[in-house]
């Protein structure tokens, strides 16, 4: 049985945290040495509620009282265990999301002017153009990609 715990995103609305995530990424500290302790929990529930990768000072007004030292800390262990992909961008910080095997497959538009930074899906067949270039790179060079990651860069709405 599905067991939710209920967190409540930037928006203000409430979205259910399946406690399988929960316990998928406590294995995933654990195999790094790591524990999934309070903070890194509400980490994981703030992130999952968000509708866009986060920066620190949007984790910190969440209301969830976390220190910034200690997001700093706890994001890093999170980010070592594969649970958590930074983004860097032109701005001031980077930006933070769950990684994309714990949510779904997507892609990200980064402002180069304000550092923002929102999530697409590109349609099905832009997906399998990618595949195929991929596919191209793989067999001139003998790399085997493992996955693919899109940014686009640019400017957004707020900024142009």
């Amino acid at each position: 049985s599905w067991r939710f715990s209920v967190v409540l995103n930037l928006a203000g609305s409430v979205a259910p945290v399946p406690a399988e995530l929960h316990a998928t990424i406590a294995r995933r500290l654990r195999a790094v040495g790591q524990r999934y302790t309070t903070n890194r929990r509400a980490l994981v529930e703030i992130l999952a509620g968000a509708r866009q990768p986060l920066a620190i000072p949007d984790i910190l007004t969440s209301g969830r009282g976390l220190a910034q030292s200690s997001v700093y800390r706890n994001l890093a262990a999170l980010e070592q265990a594969g649970a958590v992909h930074r983004i860097v961008t032109s701005g001031d910080f980077s930006r933070y999301e769950l990684a994309e095997d714990l949510t779904e497959h997507h892609h990200h538009l980064i402002c180069t002017t304000c550092g923002d930074v929102a999530d697409f899906t590109a349609p099905a067949t832009l997906e399998a153009s990618l595949g195929r270039a991929m596919a191209v790179v793989a067999d001139a060079t003998g790399f085997a990609p493992a996955h693919h990651r899109l940014d686009l860069m640019g400017t957004c709405t707020r900024c142009a």
